[in-house]
């Protein structure tokens, strides 16, 4: 049975929210780097290895890019998969290191817990425009999550003497353990609570 990075069994975590199991792929035959032969798939992203997912939403960073308000100039490796490949297997092996326990599992209870129930979308009558709550989809909820923590690297990285891989360790952990500290548990809080005021 193939292990990612050779290392990590997926075989025993356990995804935990019923909803998210069909978009959390843990499949230990799919590879890591596809090479975009998934492209022709009509649900293309929950066919993508989750760590995959990870270390493309990790590439996505660089010069220029404007984040919550603030224009961000980040070391992340733009384009450079093979780069970011070896941070995320470095992030894992300091997360095992600190924890003890599986870093897949940690991943997987870190986009559980940053994936939000409700989110809000605008709705218009009569020429007046309000925000109305609504469930959000499995598949939304994953993507909020896997993004929220690739903005969390690049905020924390900017004009930081702290590594990729730490600062992607600490916010698998927090995001894991749901601590507030986390950037992504903050984003799905403030998404939550102005569904919630929007009832």
């Amino acid at each position: 049975m193939e292990k990612v990075f050779g290392k990590w069994d997926t075989e025993e975590i356990e995804i935990e929210d019923p909803g998210l199991k069909n978009y959390i792929n843990l499949n230990p035959e799919t590879p890591l780097h596809k090479q975009g032969k998934q492209v022709k798939e009509p649900p293309v992203r929950p066919s993508v290895h989750i760590v995959e997912r990870l270390i493309n939403t990790l590439m996505r960073g660089g010069t220029g890019r404007k984040i919550s308000g603030k224009v961000i100039r980040h070391r992340g490796g733009t384009g450079k998969k093979s780069k970011m490949y070896k941070t995320v297997k470095e992030t894992f092996e300091k997360i095992e290191e600190e924890t003890g326990k599986n870093p897949i599992e940690i991943l997987v209870k870190a986009i559980e817990n940053a994936a939000p129930r409700e989110e809000t979308t605008m709705i218009e009558r009569g020429g007046i425009k309000r925000h109305q709550a609504v469930d959000s989809s499995p598949k939304r909820r994953v993507d909020f999550a896997i993004r929220n923590i690739g903005k969390s690297v690049a905020i924390n990285t900017y004009k930081s003497t702290k590594s990729t891989s730490e600062v992607l360790k600490d916010e698998l952990i927090k995001a894991s353990n749901n601590d507030s500290d986390s950037f992504a548990i903050a984003q799905k809080i403030n998404v939550e609570r102005v569904a919630q005021s929007s009832k």
